[in-house]
């Protein structure tokens, strides 16, 4: 007999707590993994999660899993769930919660709360988490009541993974996860979402738009990944012949070796991307939400047509003023607007050309460079050739994600991943092991630079508990690189970015994880492969040179478009 039959329905009068009802119901929505920390108000909870069908990873920060929900979440399309005590620990949660949200990516936290006999009063540990969650979740609400668990647990997957995914929060007090049920409770029937086809009039409406068009871009963001729309998207490209360009949380929905690419854009500064919009007059925006990047840099002046493709509304922007919106199931709209607009439509050709040859060349220029500290463009290459194109590299917020994420051909959805919508810093690694256990098939790299890696460096030990493979590049400068580099660009100084490191080799080892030093630009490709082979956990420290930044925002200043 089960220690804990949290899967099996109550029979008769048989009574079970609420921690089972609740294990129970997380395994009728499908969950796989909780991560988390117990705590003393919800263990019940943990033990129950130790005899059902979910993995319980414990972690060792409760930031650490947030992220790795969040990443769960957004690779899976299924919402990803964790866990945490009342108070401090449930307030850990709170930076994953957000970014989830930010990032439009399916997310639960369940956190424990003290009793409701004193929640109402100055208590120990007790502070209102329903209202802190409440601005950066879809849904924030505490459990009253042991009946209402199956309600509550089925609206808060169903709320997390609806057309706009995101975060949802839910506190269960201490005396209702110990309290007992009498009558029969069951995880509610999973209702699944079906896509929508686009409305006929507005995909006319858009045809319309677009055969009246000189020189049309489409920009495809995050939202084209989640609704598996690459291969209409190609099919729109290709029968249009027209540009596609992502946003960095987009990238690899569309191909970057593809000839219609125009790469990414997102950076700070005019990039090469961003030229391929200057002479357009109709954006064609697939899956952009305006949180991923700034409309004003594509079209300063709002007088650019917009055709808006999405599961959901656009939000309202100056610049960003919707001609049309087509909102349904966006491989079905791609394929109908297609559909709609007639042959030999000649549309003015574009910059793509220039743009690709000028991303080339940055890219051969670090593929020469032998510079020791490592210029940033050889990092991006050396990344690029160590992994596959279906690999996973997570890029961490700070200057290497910027040279990643503008440079890095990526050619499949969600192989290099950003936080985009708040720019998070530390959640490369965390994120490393939850995109690991999504997508145990494929080598995963988290790409940080020393600053973000000692944000939440103590999941490797994680990592290495729970013998889950994965390469962490510590990009090393001894200093918040992108702060330096704005700072430069705005005031023409910098002042307190500077810091010192630990050895980081000997701090891996510490871990039992694997530790390298790059001390030469030709060691890092071969250690590079040497530890995305091997079955462990590595941690590889290479020195970096950022000179390159205010080299790269001069030379793009001094660039003017079209080519």
């Amino acid at each position: 007999m089960d220690a804990h039959p949290t899967s099996a329905p109550i029979s008769g009068t048989r009574a079970e707590d609420v921690a089972n009802l609740m294990v129970r119901c997380l395994e009728a929505e499908g969950v796989e993994y909780v991560f988390g920390i117990p705590g003393e108000e919800n263990i019940r909870f943990v033990d129950a999660l130790d005899g059902s069908r979910i993995r319980y990873v414990l972690v060792r920060h409760e930031q650490g899993a947030s992220f790795m929900a969040e990443i769960y979440g957004r690779l899976t399309g299924r919402a990803g769930v964790c866990s945490a005590t009342l108070g401090p620990g449930a307030i850990n949660l709170l930076l994953g919660a957000a970014d989830a949200t930010t990032n439009s990516t399916p997310f639960v936290a369940l956190a424990a709360q003290g009793s409701l006999d004193r929640v109402h009063k100055e208590s120990h540990q007790v502070i209102d988490l329903v209202s802190m969650f409440a601005p950066v979740t879809q849904w924030s609400a505490c459990v009253d009541s042991p009946v209402a668990v199956p309600e509550m647990v089925r609206k808060a997957f169903k709320t997390a993974q609806s057309e706009r995914p995101g975060a949802v929060f839910v506190a269960v007090p201490e005396d209702i996860e110990a309290s007992r049920i009498t009558k029969p409770l069951n995880p509610l029937q999973v209702d699944t979402v079906h896509a929508d086809a686009p409305s006929p009039s507005q995909i006319a409406r858009a045809a319309e738009v677009l055969a009246t068009a000189r020189r049309p871009v489409v920009l495809a963001g995050h939202g084209a990944a989640r609704g598996e729309a690459a291969e209409a998207l190609m099919r729109f490209a290709e029968r249009l012949n027209v540009p596609v360009a992502t946003t960095f949380h987009g990238k690899g929905v569309f191909p970057d070796d593809h000839p219609n690419a125009l790469g990414a854009v997102g950076f700070m500064r005019h990039d090469y991307s961003n030229f391929g919009f200057d002479t357009a007059d109709v954006l064609i925006c697939v899956g952009y939400e305006v949180q991923e990047f700034d409309p004003v840099k594509i079209n300063p002046d709002g007088d650019k047509r917009i055709v808006h493709l999405h599961r959901f509304p656009a939000e309202v922007d100056a610049h960003y003023p919707v001609t049309v919106g087509v909102e349904g199931d966006l491989s079905q709209a791609l394929d109908a607007l297609a559909g709609a607009l007639p042959d030999g439509l000649d549309y003015e050709s574009g910059t793509g050309a220039c743009i690709r040859a000028l991303l080339n060349e940055e890219l051969e220029y670090g593929r020469r460079s032998d510079a020791c500290p490592l210029v940033p463009q050889r990092v991006v290459a050396d990344v690029r050739a160590a992994l596959g194109r279906d690999d996973i590299v997570l890029a961490d917020t700070g200057a290497g994600k910027m040279w990643m994420a503008r440079l890095y051909p990526a050619y499949e959805p969600d192989t290099c991943l950003v936080s985009n919508g708040l720019s998070t810093m530390g959640f490369a690694l965390p994120g490393a092991i939850a995109a690991k256990l999504a997508r145990p098939e494929q080598r995963v790299l988290a790409m940080m630079g020393d600053g973000s890696f000692l944000m939440n460096s103590q999941e490797l030990e994680t990592a290495v508990r729970e013998r889950i493979p994965l390469v962490v590049l510590v990009l090393v400068d001894e200093e918040y690189g992108l702060i330096t580099w704005k700072m430069e660009l705005e005031l023409e100084r910098h002042s307190h970015t500077r810091f010192t490191n630990p050895d980081f080799v000997a701090y891996a080892e510490s871990f039992g994880a694997h530790g390298y030093r790059i001390e030469t630009a030709g060691q890092l490709l071969p250690v590079l492969q040497r530890a995305l082979a091997d079955d462990g956990v590595s941690v590889i420290a290479c020195p970096v040179d950022y000179s390159e930044n205010l080299r790269l925002t001069e030379r793009l200043g001094a660039l003017h478009g079209p080519f």
